[in-house]
């Protein structure tokens, strides 16, 4: 064991983030740490790295274990150039040391070791911060949203350094094939609870789907006894008086029990606009800047329902390209043409139009303070509702959410619009895969053309259906297929030693078909019809026991007895009782409705 995090606890005036989980760290262990935005995963990951402290709980770190921590927003000495700053974090500098930095700076694309800081890109940046901790990867790596603002062949190099890194890893990143590929261990933070898979993603989806139905199945269980023990709580007073405490407790520590609890679900109603027969005409345009050409003679007729997905790496004029096609810049030369019916929402990569001073609510209410949706009429604060914002947040500043709530935010400021193109510039960044899975499924029945700038190769295969391939000199390469078939098709070209293995497209877990018509066994429908009388014989038998017990308070012996015997009767009622829910459940099936086969009475919605 390297690192071992226990009883943690971490809360935000009164939102718990974190409460009372536990986490240990073995060498080997390539932990994914997942969830939805805003419950606690930066937090979590600042705790192990010592970057913040718990409100209570310990971490521990064993003798000699070295820790690096790549900050989701790192801190930067604009003053420094690049080689300085990545140099800075070396805690003994020796001659060979700038040789190392500079050939991992070179694999992760970047050349000019004496460049300033605060010239560089936010892409560049990225890659810098990277190298700053894989310079010294320590015993232990932990790594907040590595793969954001990296293109495809950077995250590609850097999931396989990861894959080969021999320490201990845990990273918050919403890359799902990244995920997949370099995790051994999945760990979910919901509601304040932990959830430890020894799995990677794909993995994890498959077990947190059981984990799931089984949290159901016992609540199931639970509300069918539940029934069964209400009706015979109001059996009436004469009744009342012979029954067992112990039951009637039971009955009470049951009822106050709560099911699992019902996660909050993102909504992304349709609300786009008609579009017309012309949508945008992009002709003949170029583009430069500082003598670089980034977009050379490029012409394209846009489709009323056309998925595009734009690739390249940073810097080669995706960005660029979106701007000109929303009428932010013009081309050096050429034209772009829009329908009359055009309206573009624009989400950038930096949702640059939030006011961190603004508060939320205010923010919406600016876009719009009502709005038509498929479910009528609704205000801006029904529409934060939906987009997973309480009353609460909703007064809170833009400044106070976390990196990924802005994102979602900014995401309902354009949707609000009613855009029918939608241009997207890096969608993923900072959205977490729930977010993420729900935005996929709203673009695939969005009733318009959708352009996404993205590296998340995943998210990519499952939204466009046409590629646009930036190779640097300013030509643009279309590919009319998946991310994955323009993947393969690149790499069946290169020599040898430079294919890399193309990138599996998203699968869905098999579904397992079950023809074979349920009935009862001869023994089930001899059980089924005798269980109640079964079940009511040991409940009389406890009654009887008890009353014995009180009775024989003063003779030890015969209170050991029957104590023995008051167990043995609770482990059969609580079989029985297993069985009469499996086999009620069964006949509801085998009736083909929902009703039960007994209908059991529920008062002030205790049930």
């Amino acid at each position: 064991m390297l690192l071992s995090a226990e009883k943690i606890t971490k809360s935000y005036s009164e939102q718990i983030l974190l409460n009372d989980i536990s986490l240990y760290i073995d060498e080997g262990d390539k932990i994914g740490v997942i969830g939805v935005n805003g419950t606690g995963k930066s937090t979590f990951l600042k705790i192990l790295a010592a970057e913040e402290q718990p409100d209570s709980g310990t971490v521990s770190k064993y003798s000699g274990v070295r820790i690096r921590y790549l900050a989701q927003n790192p801190l930067w000495d604009e003053q420094l150039t690049v080689l300085e700053h990545v140099l800075s974090g070396v805690p003994q500098l020796k001659e060979s040391d700038e040789f190392a930095v500079k050939r991992i700076l070179t694999k992760l694309g970047i050349s000019e070791f004496d460049t300033p800081v605060s010239s560089l890109s936010g892409g560049q940046k990225k890659r810098v911060a990277i190298a700053s901790v894989l310079i010294d990867p320590g015993e232990i790596l932990i790594l907040d949203e590595p793969t954001n603002h990296l293109d495809n062949e950077m995250i590609q190099w850097l999931e396989s350094y990861l894959i080969k890194y021999t320490g201990a890893l845990i990273m918050v990143t919403h890359d799902r094939y990244f995920l997949d590929r370099v995790t051994n261990r999945i760990v979910e933070i919901d509601n304040g609870h932990l959830y430890s898979y020894q799995a990677n993603y794909s993995q994890y989806v498959e077990l947190k789907a059981q984990r799931e139905e089984m949290e159901l199945g016992s609540e199931r269980k639970r509300q069918s006894i539940l029934r069964k023990e209400l009706e015979w709580i109001q059996q009436g007073a004469k009744a009342r008086s012979t029954k067992s405490k112990e039951r009637i407790a039971r009955f009470e520590a049951l009822r106050a029990k709560s099911g699992p609890a019902k996660a909050a679900k993102l909504e992304l109603g349709s609300m786009s606009s008609r579009l017309g027969k012309k949508t945008i005409e992009i002709n003949d345009v170029s583009s430069g800047f500082d003598g670089k050409m980034l977009i050379k003679h490029f012409s394209h007729m846009l489709l009323r329902d056309e998925r595009i997905g734009i690739v390249g790496k940073n810097g080669c004029g995706k960005s660029t390209l979106l701007n000109i096609i929303s009428g932010k810049l013009l081309p050096d030369s050429g034209s772009v043409v829009w329908g009359d019916t055009v309206k573009i929402g624009y989400f950038s990569q930096n949702s640059e139009e939030l006011d961190l001073q603004l508060r939320v609510i205010d923010y919406i209410k600016d876009i719009a303070v009502a709005i038509e949706t498929q479910d009528g009429t609704l205000s801006a604060a029904q529409m934060l509702e939906k987009y997973l914002f309480t009353p609460a947040m909703q007064w809170n500043t833009i400044g106070r959410l976390s990196g990924g709530e802005r994102r979602r935010l900014y995401l309902l400021g354009i949707l609000m619009q009613a855009p029918n193109i939608l241009l997207l510039d890096e969608p993923t960044n900072d959205l977490d895969i729930p977010t993420l899975i729900i935005l996929e499924e709203y673009l695939e029945s969005f009733n318009g053309a959708v352009i996404a700038v993205s590296h998340d190769r995943y998210f990519l295969d499952k939204v466009a259906d046409t590629i646009f391939d930036f190779t640097g000199d300013g030509e643009i390469k279309k590919y009319l297929c998946s991310y994955s078939d323009y993947w393969e098709q690149n790499t069946a070209t290169q020599s040898p030693k430079k294919t890399q293995t193309s990138m599996p497209a998203p699968t869905k877990p098999a579904r397992i078909s079950n023809n074979k018509k349920l009935k009862f066994t001869y023994n089930e429908q001899r059980e089924f019809e005798c269980i109640d009388a079964e079940i009511a014989g040991l409940e009389k038998e406890l009654e009887d026991t008890a009353a014995l017990i009180e009775d024989a308070a003063s003779d030890y012996l015969k209170l050991q007895e029957l104590l023995a015997l008051e167990k043995t009767l609770n482990e059969k009622l609580e079989y029985k009782m297993e069985r009469w829910v499996y086999l009620n459940e069964l006949a509801e099936k085998i009736a083909g409705n929902e009703t039960p086969i007994q209908s059991q009475p529920i008062i002030n919605n205790q049930v």
